[in-house]
């Protein structure tokens, strides 16, 4: 039996609500002035006053410093060093209102910032994402924190050890609690993590060696052996392990041609703490990507050389979501690498810590949970002559990552917790049960908008059983085991399935099978514009 998945109306909730809880006020007295906490909101020109529509969004903490008649924009001043989320959720509440034309953080004008290091003129792949002039606004924050699950790294490296966490990480492989790097076959030092580790986040402007993306704590999670190779059970304690360090963004630089239920869990898991996922997607020339990057929680990165074309041996094809430079990419290697501590490499590895070192940069200058910054992160790609399947949404952009205010993607709200308004973003949830094995419901979700960027699909059972997921997009049939086009399946009922840029030529079919046990399960499915 097919049914209908019940409506329950739009539901929305944002920081913003909270930063703007008390509004329509008037200002406070002259506040304590920092140029770097302030927000100017451009009015128009048909507004009955100046100042009205930025009264009307106030938030308790700011106050109207100023308004300029001549250019119509009000200054707001926030206290020093106001969080910078606070800052980004008043652009989006301030922006909502109807005669508020923009509003924009007050951005600090320097020079082009060009770093000390010595190296940073042998890096080609920054000036394709126009690295320096992100500089310009942020060089990232030790408060994003980014895991890098990889072979083990030289933490103590001159130019990454500053940016280390003080307990550097795990190691999943051997089963002891020091990710240091340890030595391939050939008897040189195992160089892959350290090479990754320096892309995404060598320390920036100290004199030495080379550029890294962003100016991030790194931690590290060591899954692989010296040969570079590991098991899939190492993997996924890795990602579960940095996922419970609360890290902000997870590289793995990794990969395999097949799917393992256990990875998947295990990104799942991640996803579902709030951790971004970026993955390589594999140097084998297919027109497929690997996984983890296949998965749908997991950003899919291509790789480019410094001049923008289609890296000879990247892998291709739908699931790629953005493309970063990863050929001859100079970065930090474990010291005594054929005697050297910087050395070029090519690979989508190289790709994936550019990526994920752009997003550190986004968390760091915007405040974004890691929906808005996986969203943000295609919306500020730089889209080119190669195709979708070649670089998604296009080659990372650092500038205008973190110069663009990112479009905001509203936290869910709980069913039945009340409604809001703004955005795009509704949850419709429906509450059944099953009978024991071989016993199923089937349901048909119709979509609210004509092309939302993303479907997640949720179900929570009672203890004690073991119901299934599985989901058609694009298909108008209601899926089994055999045909759905996704599947979750594990040991319980608690299992989710994210869909990006789902197929809204039908509606999508959702089918709650049990596996075994008898009881009740919720099913919600939350549409993102």
């Amino acid at each position: 039996m097919t049914d209908d998945l019940s409506r329950r109306g739009f539901l929305q909730a944002t920081g913003a609500a909270a930063a703007a809880a008390t509004v329509g006020r008037a200002s406070a007295a002259t506040p304590e002035v920092s140029k770097a906490d302030q927000v100017l909101v451009g009015v128009s020109a048909a507004a009955d006053s100046l100042r009205g529509p930025v009264e009307d969004t106030l938030p308790e903490s700011a106050a109207i410093l100023d308004a300029d008649k001549t250019l119509r924009y009000v200054t707001v001043q926030f206290p020093p060093d106001t969080p910078t989320g606070i800052e980004h959720d008043y652009v989006q509440t301030a922006e909502s209102h109807e005669m508020v034309r923009y509003a924009e953080r007050n951005r600090q004008q320097r020079p082009s910032f060009e770093p000390s290091d010595p190296l940073r003129s042998t890096q080609d792949s920054l000036d394709l994402i126009n690295a320096n002039a992100a500089f310009d606004t942020t060089l990232g924050s030790s408060d994003v924190r980014i895991a890098v699950i990889d072979t083990g790294v030289d933490y103590d490296h001159e130019d990454l050890a500053a940016n280390v966490r003080s307990n550097p990480g795990k190691d999943f492989a051997d089963g002891d609690d020091d990710p240091i790097n340890g030595t391939s076959d050939n008897g040189q030092p195992q160089t892959h993590g350290t090479h990754v580790a320096g892309i995404a986040g060598a320390v920036t402007d100290n004199g030495t060696g080379v550029t890294g993306v962003s100016q991030s704590e790194l931690i590290f999670g060591r899954a692989l052996g010296a040969d570079g190779s590991g098991f899939g059970s190492d993997v996924a304690d890795a990602i579960k392990w940095a996922a419970n360090q609360n890290a902000d963004i997870i590289n793995l630089s990794l990969g395999s041609p097949s799917a393992s239920t256990v990875e998947r869990n295990a990104v799942q898991y991640a996803h579902n703490e709030g951790s971004l996922l970026i993955a390589a997607a594999g140097n084998d020339d297919n027109d497929s990507v690997g996984f983890p990057a296949g998965y749908d929680q997991v950003v899919a990165v291509s790789a480019v050389d410094s001049d923008g074309n289609l890296a000879r041996f990247t892998n291709t094809g739908s699931q790629v979501e953005v493309a970063a430079p990863g050929v001859g990419y100079n970065s930090t290697v474990a010291e005594g690498y054929f005697g050297n501590k910087y050395y070029p490499k090519s690979g989508t590895s190289m790709s994936s810590p550019c990526a994920a070192g752009v997003a550190a940069l986004i968390i760091a200058q915007h405040g974004t949970n890691r929906a808005t910054t996986r969203k943000h992160l295609r919306e500020t790609a730089n889209d080119t002559d190669l195709s979708t399947d070649e670089e998604g949404a296009g080659i990372i952009d650092a500038q205008a990552a973190v110069e663009t205010t990112p479009s905001a993607t509203p936290t869910p709200t709980p069913p039945g917790s009340g409604g809001g308004n703004g955005g795009r973003q509704t949850t419709d949830t429906v509450s059944s049960n099953l009978s024991g094995f071989s016993d199923s419901d089937c349901y048909a979700y119709s979509f609210s908008f004509d092309d939302p960027a993303s479907v997640d699909v949720q179900l929570t059972g009672d203890d004690g059983t073991d119901f299934d997921l599985y989901v058609n997009d694009g298909e108008a049939d209601c899926p089994t085991n055999d045909t759905a086009t996704k599947r979750f399946v594990s040991t319980d009922s608690n299992e989710s399935l994210t869909i990006q840029n789902p197929d809204t030529s039908t509606r999508l079919y959702i089918t709650v099978d049990s596996y075994a046990g008898s009881g009740n399960y919720t099913l919600s499915v939350t549409e993102t514009g």
